[in-house]
């Protein structure tokens, strides 16, 4: 396994927290972008880890983020826009200059995060936005996207946050109740992005990342309770009671529970299709105890660390 040297953007995320262990533990040099290098405090200690503050959506930062290294791994995306636009300059246009500076610098791979329903045609924003930069990206001969269905693991904001909800309320109702997922550990995540690295054949190609199992949501909600020892009952609402429960959380301050755009991605089966990499997949069932350490102490903790405290 040959040494790298590897520019993360967003590596300071869910994804980025137990990619760049396993990426250090490899021996690869690591460069990793943040706006804020205090948020990336339990990077610090990581072998071969620099954590540099860049703006990277400029295009001359990114150009220097990219000189002398052998590979960039692009993790950024969002979930909600707090703005119109938000989507298309995370999705779309910082993967267009991303793959600008490679080029100019000559790196030979770029492995990307994309996502699974990834549709041109999708009613949903997130969905046509993150098939575009997929499209993009896939146009470099060393490019390799990945599209995972919903990420579960320590750290998570999937199954934590309906953690959270079920230990606040006997009864929830749930929009998008029949809606399909295959969820995939973040662990198996990380490892099909440092895999990649050494895959010359991963290489103008793209992969479904998804677990063994299929699962509602309903069911996903139930499993949570059921882990963490709650008897509760799960509401589901119908089409039209999911989207205009989906336009009132949009009205929530804050971290939203679901938007109308969350709605339209759930029209389609979150489940793998196509191509996926080597190796086998972590059942949800078999380490889904980590729940049961996500209560208000473990969110506090969070809170602190996202003050740089």
């Amino acid at each position: 396994m040959k040494s790298q040297n590897i520019c993360v953007l967003g590596g300071g995320g869910f994804v980025g927290s137990h990619l760049l262990p396993l990426l250090a533990a490899r021996g690869h040099r690591i460069r990793v972008a943040t706006s804020r290098r205090e948020r990336c405090k339990p990077l610090f200690v990581l072998p071969g880890v620099d954590v540099v503050e860049a703006d990277i959506h400029d295009p001359a930062a990114l150009h220097a983020l990219c000189t002398r290294m052998d590979a960039v791994i692009n993790l950024v995306g969002i979930l909600h826009e707090h703005q119109p636009g938000d989507y298309e300059r995370a999705h779309v246009e910082l993967p267009r200059k991303l793959l600008a500076a490679c080029l100019a610098c000559g790196v030979p791979r770029l492995l990307h995060m994309s996502a699974l329903g990834a549709e041109a045609g999708s009613k949903s924003r997130y969905q046509q936005t993150k098939a575009a930069g997929e499209t993009l990206v896939l146009a470099a001969a060393g490019a390799t996207a990945f599209r995972p269905s919903v990420i579960f693991g320590p750290g998570d904001r999937f199954l934590t946050m309906f953690a959270e909800l079920l230990r606040l309320a006997p009864v929830v109702p749930l929009a998008g109740a029949h809606a399909r997922f295959q969820p995939v550990f973040v662990g198996d995540v990380a490892r099909a992005f440092a895999d990649a690295l050494d895959r010359p054949e991963a290489s103008a190609r793209s992969y479904d990342l998804c677990g063994p199992d299929i699962y509602t949501l309903a069911e996903l909600l139930r499993l949570t309770a059921a882990t963490l020892g709650l008897r509760r009952s799960v509401l589901p609402l119908g089409d039209t009671a999911s989207y205009w429960f989906a336009r009132l959380m949009e009205l929530k301050p804050g971290a939203k529970l679901m938007t109308r755009d969350n709605f339209y991605a759930m029209q389609s089966d979150n489940v793998c299709a196509g191509a996926r990499p080597p190796g086998g997949s972590t059942a949800l069932a078999s380490v889904i105890g980590y729940l049961k350490e996500a209560g208000p102490r473990s969110a506090y903790m969070a809170f602190r660390t996202r003050a740089g405290r």
